[in-house]
């Protein structure tokens, strides 16, 4: 009697742990089967060749498009991290007021930031937290890794003409080329870090270049690449 009660009690057992695990099952199935966030941001694997002079924020833009679709990502909308400064009757443009609302997520579907707030540390504990946006997450739109500090050539210099919190400067001094128009010897783009590393830790807003041509920007430490946001589908 004994020995039938403790086979009783042993097929119970099994009959739960069985029904434990088909029930744990799916919810696992569904978590590895969770799809890969599409990619919605990148840094430009290149520049257009012309330094600064992008043909404005329309240009960035539509160099941001054309290497999304050459990476198979041209069925959403892409835009430039770029500000523009109040010049000739033109308002400002604050980059971060044009690249979407988040999150945004690299070519490997590892997410950068998840929203407006922590990409640019709004409060202090966004600040002390950060963002995403290092060397091993800021990808290309090939998901490829680009040259930071300690690499040859260094290139993590990235136009931005922005104050680190996304915004277009307000002072009489052209932080932007002439709103991305000039290819000039002389002139300023401000820059980012996006490794945060050698002299200025802002992946945004770190210090201005050397000019405005593309021989000035190789040699401040970049090759004229910028940021791109996706907004949305097309």
């Amino acid at each position: 009697m004994r020995t039938l009660l403790n086979f009783s009690l042993c097929a119970t057992a099994v009959a739960i742990l069985a029904i434990n695990g088909n029930a744990q099952q799916p919810a696992a199935q569904a978590k590895a089967k969770a799809p890969t966030p599409p990619m919605s941001f990148f840094i430009t694997s290149v520049g257009n060749g012309k330094g600064a002079n992008l043909g404005g924020l329309a240009g960035g833009d539509a160099h941001c498009q054309m290497l999304a679709t050459a990476a198979g990502a041209g069925d959403r909308t892409w835009h430039a991290y770029l500000s523009t400064q109040a010049r000739n009757g033109q308002a400002a443009v604050n980059a971060r007021d044009r690249i979407g609302t988040g999150p945004w997520h690299n070519q490997k579907g590892q997410e950068v930031a998840a929203d407006l707030a922590t990409l640019h540390g709004d409060t202090a504990e966004q600040a002390r937290v950060g963002n995403n946006i290092l060397k091993a997450r800021a990808l290309t739109e090939k998901g490829g890794t680009v040259n930071g500090v300690g690499d040859t050539p260094n290139t993590h210099d990235m136009m931005t003409g922005s104050t680190t919190d996304g915004r277009a400067y307000t002072d009489a001094t052209d932080h932007t080329c002439g709103n991305w128009t000039s290819e000039a010897a002389d002139g300023i783009a401000q820059l980012g870090h996006f490794d945060r590393n050698g002299g200025g830790v802002s992946w945004n807003s770190a210090h201005p270049s050397r000019g405005c041509s593309q021989p000035n920007l190789v040699a401040t430490g970049g090759a004229g690449l910028f940021y791109c946001f996706a907004i949305g589908p097309r």
